[in-house]
């Protein structure tokens, strides 16, 4: 049996916009995802926040996610994350109770520190606050309390969120995630899908490191990956070129909505830029289904990750969705 077949399969969605769609496109596009992930059996869609970006509408994260939810009915919804230095703790424990008490028991909470946009946005979403010294560990703590039944002894107490039944999870995309991730014995979520570089060190740090926990008495360690599937591998990389082109436009600072495969120009790339693309994009998995299921096969084998969270960045919408239940068929 295949190792593919012992460990769970997710999703993570950015609201990508697709140049001539709308906001209302775009939210609908995530729905409608959503409900077919659902049904190919994927263990949760998680949604990441990030903020001035024009080909990412996933900003109000917290909304967002109640909004899939609502149109779901099992899979589990979450955050990939919030990014806890834009926020209050005290916030998001509302916020996120509030998501308990409609969705019970279908709510995660992937925690980062990375603030999910530039500095200066960065500035103004926290009141000019560089955060030099900012304690993400602490402010993980106090999150912790303000969602613990206890706390309706203290003065301050999140309502609702308190007493809510939310798993946490930490996210990063460096080895101090891990370490951080492995002493507060959390389930620990890496963003190989766009920082590559120090995966397989955080892992193995992580898994030496873990100290068991009340929510989790061993570790557990995701992953999130490109993964692009289609009928062919000429497919498959055909499609990849939209995902390819929005990394570049990354590079090259020019934020604009993701593009039809025959609209990119990544020819017109220099060496450095293609160099810097090639390390962005370590951890992408294009192909075929047997293809897929040989690369995957042994990335999980090298890894021994315990879920791969998939980030697969297509403009063709029907081509997304059947390149979602491929990957389904290889985990099933």
């Amino acid at each position: 049996m295949s190792l593919l077949k012992n460990i769970k399969y997710s999703v993570l969605d950015l609201a990508v916009v697709r140049k001539g769609d709308t906001l209302t496109d775009t939210f609908q596009n995530t729905v409608d995802c959503a409900k077919i992930v659902e049904d190919l059996g994927y263990s949760r869609y998680w949604l990441s926040e990030h903020h001035n970006m024009p080909n990412v509408a996933s900003s109000a994260t917290a909304i967002l996610i109640g909004h899939v939810a609502g149109n779901t009915t099992k899979i589990k919804v979450g955050s990939g994350g919030i990014m806890l230095p834009n926020h209050t703790a005290l916030s998001v424990a509302e916020q996120f109770g509030t998501l308990d008490a409609l969705y019970p028991g279908r709510i995660d909470l992937g925690l980062g520190r990375a603030p999910g946009t530039d500095q200066l946005t960065a500035s103004i979403l926290r009141r000019g606050d560089n955060f030099t010294n900012y304690n993400f560990e602490l402010e993980i703590k106090e999150l912790q309390r303000y969602l613990n039944a206890e706390n309706c002894k203290n003065k301050v107490r999140a309502i609702p969120g308190e007493g809510a039944n939310i798993d946490l999870y930490i996210l990063g995309s460096s080895t101090e995630s891990a370490y951080l991730a492995a002493e507060l014995g959390l389930p620990y979520a890496f963003a190989g899908h766009f920082a590559p570089q120090q995966f397989y060190d955080a892992v193995a740090i992580y898994k030496r490191n873990f100290k068991p926990s009340i929510y989790l008495n061993k570790p557990y360690a995701m992953v999130c990956v490109n993964v692009i599937a289609g009928n062919s591998d000429d497919e498959a990389h055909l499609l990849s070129l939209s995902m390819f082109q929005s990394f570049l436009n990354i590079i090259t600072d020019q934020r604009s909505a993701l593009v039809s495969p025959e609209e990119t120009n990544l020819q017109e790339a220099n060496e450095q830029q293609k160099y810097v693309l090639k390390g962005m994009t370590a951890l992408s998995f294009i192909g075929s289904k047997s293809t897929l299921c040989q690369s995957l096969t042994k990335f999980v084998e090298d890894c021994g990750v315990d879920e791969i969270i998939i980030n697969s960045n297509i403009y063709d919408q029907k081509a997304k969705r059947k390149s979602y239940q491929i990957v389904s068929e290889l985990f099933r």
